[in-house]
């Protein structure tokens, strides 16, 4: 059994993205409430309107004392806004924090906006457009080499479905079925600016034992939503979920662009919906944050933030984590 902690009993949090800046670990999550909304497959449920930090500053995630920095961003703030702030991711670069958001615009499409900050912290002041060329939601931000690497995507109500090659579709929404190649997450180079994309978004393409794409059939491995990108010794390592089947899967790449070989299950499913993760490394440990409905009996829009150990074999497999441990 792994055990597990609740990071923020007292609010419902999801959708962790985790950074440690300065020897301290940030938590950038979604900030879940109870619209009155009523449940659908395009999530309108989830209408979260602002975000918070916490901050860990002690030795072990599990113990030390987790602090709220208040309020980083609301959705007044932000010029073009819809409705719907989903998950956030932050980077650093040059002594600044940028924020990248999804959020539906006026026409109801996701875009990726940009908020900048002096500090880790907040707050966060949104720019007055969304990045050119920006779609769907989901992100992840990996850095290495000076270099910024954007992770995002998700479908059903993140809206991948929406596009091929980077453009919307005349037809509207268009799954693959059966044994055609799944869906793809993307990834893009950021401007050295870190406001736009440097290149056009390409697929993070996920491979089979045998080296060939992952079908839309196979609905216990291939990507639905929930980008990460972490590195363990010389590999990099491209989390994600599966969404309607509930499980956090991972393949492992030789670059940030992937192609990736898929590898095995990090969580089971957990109470709720489905989950979104980060994994870091801290305290000489490594680290798997995600989140469930447990303290909120269930509803899947009001879901907690947990932590727990995350550990790997000596083939530097992830072994994987029972989703309904405590």
């Amino acid at each position: 059994m792994v055990i597990k902690r609740y990071l923020w009993p007292g609010d419902y949090l999801a959708d962790p993205s985790v950074h440690v800046f300065d020897g301290k670990i940030y938590i950038y999550p979604s900030h879940d409430r109870e619209s009155g909304i009523p449940d659908d497959d395009d999530g309108s449920e989830y209408d979260m309107k602002d975000y918070h930090v916490l901050r860990i500053d002690g030795p072990d995630p599990m113990t030390s004392p987790v602090t709220d920095c208040g309020k980083a961003l609301d959705r007044e703030q932000i010029p073009w806004a819809g409705r719907q702030l989903w998950d956030n991711d932050v980077a650093r670069k040059d002594g600044k924090y940028y924020m990248y958001f999804p959020m539906k615009d006026r026409n109801d499409i996701f875009r990726i906006g940009v908020a900048i900050s002096d500090s880790p912290e907040g707050p966060f002041i949104p720019q007055d457009d969304p990045i050119r060329g920006s779609y769907s939601m989901d992100i992840c931000v990996f850095e290495e080499g000076g270099e910024h690497y954007m992770y995002f995507g998700g479908i059903w109500g993140g809206q991948l479905q929406r596009y091929r090659d980077n453009k919307a579709l005349d037809r509207g929404s268009v799954l693959p079925q059966g044994d055609e190649p799944a869906l793809c997450g993307k990834v893009v180079r950021l401007s050295s600016d870190m406001l736009q994309f440097a290149e056009a978004p390409r697929d993070v393409l996920i491979l089979d034992e045998k080296g060939q794409p992952l079908k839309a059939s196979d609905t216990s491995r291939r990507f639905f939503e929930a980008s990460w990108l972490h590195k363990y010794g010389d590999r990099y390592y491209f989390s994600y979920s599966t969404g309607d089947t509930h499980l956090l899967c991972y393949a492992v790449g030789d670059n940030p662009y992937g192609p990736f070989t898929y590898r095995g299950v990090i969580l089971t499913p957990v109470v709720g919906w489905t989950t979104h993760h980060s994994i870091i490394e801290y305290g000489g440990k490594w680290w798997l944050f995600h989140h469930d409905s447990v303290p909120s009996g269930g509803v899947n829009c009001l879901r907690s933030l947990k932590v727990c150990e995350l550990r790997y074999d000596a083939r530097g497999d992830i072994i994987t984590i029972d989703g309904k441990d405590e």
